[in-house]
């Protein structure tokens, strides 16, 4: 996130898109709650009727995978009616004109017709937007699960710039993560381009200032997603895998082409809480420890660091994860000597600007927000005031483009995936809580009203579900929450995984799979 959590109950317009926030993120709502009550107006742009949508002002349901087409629309009107803020457009950007340039296509009539919102809503959320004394976007994996995934996060970059709402309080271009520390695994080089911090592996002064730290040769060259992981499995050129929390066997797309994949390591290693699908496929099971049997950091969704404190000793068998990892170097022949999570924050700061002034002991409390470059700064608050990290933001023209796959006479039912309020991801914790899996046992297709009654099917009934990739059986909720053409099915159920059916089409950039969007045919089951 660019601005705090806290920061956005100050707001006076919120914009949330690709985000069921209430379900996902529920202490973030709450200040989305609060703003409202201040007086904030409040848009929702989902294709879902979410809770949220009882609170907001104003709803639209775009088609799937039109994001771009849709803020594009925004910001049209802006520039077409002169909304926009040209003196920060002037002072602290750069690319404006060809971007203007491309704008000028966006007419709220042609993206009405691409996105099916109305040309009124498109010119109500410029409006609002545009006018704001503090304009807030909030996003989730509805934004960035699709194979423009990084054109639609650069939209709304630009739609933030171009009305000046960015590097002020309550402002900001606010990405909501999608597991409590994913930032930090970011933060801490668990990508295949960089070192801790975001530092490029391809940079050569990066790479000498870790080797010499850490006494050891690294390679120059960026690593491979999860994409090309599972097809270098697939094809050979990757002979042994090691999966540390995560669960592949639920939560990449097309499942079938995941098995064969897994199925053909050399070497399966998945080190996890509690025995998943993906541990199935495993020749080896480590048991790591869960965040109450542990010590260490976890860095949240506004980048704040936090410490977590052990509450019980490790159950059974389970490690520390850091644990496990510093043996099995030390077995390959590379030796650990850290002694302590404290001892592993403490070369972190050495080597990660923005984490330079963070320790355990500036932990107490309520953590720290990074950047944190030295042991007397008070973290960050919120980003970019007075300038970007680049210098001038850059302004993208970016062209609308659709889906990867359309619906069509074969599969003439767009699916769209997500979660729900009682599970979390692939069950792996929730579905191993018995009340939380007494309150919802199995998965459900989301109807409209509308296809159930061409459809012949009543809420209970039993429906197939059939993609380019697979099919399964699952129960329809009849429910108006979903537009017509649309069905939705939540993807925590091994029963009825979604992922049997979902799309492995990636973004080119951010290799990002497209979850939020696929063609399915739909039959009533015996």
């Amino acid at each position: 996130m660019t601005n705090s959590i806290g920061e956005l109950e100050d707001a006076d317009c919120i914009v949330v898109i690709g985000s069921n926030t209430t379900s996902s993120h529920p202490l973030v709502a709450t200040r989305i709650f609060r703003a409202k009550q201040k007086g904030a107006k409040v848009v929702v742009a989902d294709p879902r009727r979410i809770q949220l949508v009882h609170k907001a002002d104003l709803h639209v349901q775009h088609n799937l995978g039109t994001d771009v087409a849709l803020i594009n629309g925004i910001m049209h009107v802006i520039l077409a009616r002169g909304w926009h803020n040209q003196a920060f457009v002037d002072e602290r950007t750069e690319g404006f004109e060809e971007f203007r340039k491309v704008m000028e296509q966006y007419t709220p009539e042609r993206v009405s017709e691409i996105t099916g919102v109305s040309v009124d809503d498109i010119c109500t959320i410029a409006d609002w937007y545009a006018h704001a004394r503090a304009g807030s976007l909030v996003y989730c994996m509805g934004i960035t699960q699709h194979t423009t995934g990084v054109d639609n996060v650069k939209s709304l970059a630009n739609l933030s710039m171009l009305t000046g709402h960015i590097g002020r309080e309550s402002t900001g271009v606010n990405p909501l993560r999608g597991q409590n520390n994913v930032q930090g695994a970011c933060d801490m080089g668990g990508l295949p381009n960089v070192y801790p911090g975001y530092q490029a592996v391809n940079v050569p002064a990066n790479q000498e200032k870790f080797e010499a730290a850490w006494n050891g040769k690294l390679s120059d060259k960026v690593g491979l997603t999860i994409p090309g992981m599972l097809e270098g499995l697939a094809e050979g050129s990757v002979r042994a895998l090691f999966v540390v929390g995560e669960n592949p066997m639920m939560s990449d797309p097309d499942i079938h082409h995941v098995e064969k994949a897994l199925r053909n390591a050399e070497l399966l290693v998945v080190q996890d809480i509690f025995l998943t699908p993906t541990t199935a496929f495993a020749h080896v099971v480590l048991p790591g420890a869960s965040f109450a049997e542990k010590d260490g950091t976890f860095t949240n969704t506004e980048r704040r660091v936090q410490r977590v404190r052990r509450a019980i000793a490790p159950v059974g068998e389970s490690r520390a994860d850091w644990e496990i990892i510093q043996d099995l170097s030390n077995r390959f022949g590379y030796p650990m000597e850290y002694d302590s999570p404290a001892a592993i924050l403490e070369e972190v700061s050495r080597l990660t600007p923005s984490y330079g002034g963070i320790t355990f002991e500036r932990l107490e409390g309520d953590g720290l927000c990074w950047p944190c470059p030295t042991p007397d700064h008070p973290g960050t608050k919120f980003l970019h005031q007075g300038r970007f990290s680049r210098g001038l933001g850059l302004f993208h023209a970016i062209e609308y483009k659709p889906p990867a796959e359309v619906v069509d006479a074969d599969y003439p039912f767009w699916l769209t995936t997500g979660r729900i309020h009682v599970h979390y991801h692939t069950g792996t914790m929730t579905r191993n809580s018995p009340s939380l899996e007494k309150e919802m046992p199995e998965g459900f297709l989301e109807m409209n009203p509308e296809d159930a009654l061409a459809l012949g099917v009543k809420r209970g009934d039993a429906v197939k579900v059939a993609s380019r990739r697979g099919e399964m059986v699952i129960r329809v909720d009849v429910t108006t929450r979903i537009r017509r053409g649309t069905v939705f099915v939540p993807f925590h159920f091994i029963e009825s995984c979604a992922n049997i059916l979902t799309n492995p089409a990636y973004d080119p950039i951010a290799k990002i799979p497209e979850y939020k969007v696929c063609a399915v045919a739909l039959q009533k089951a015996a």
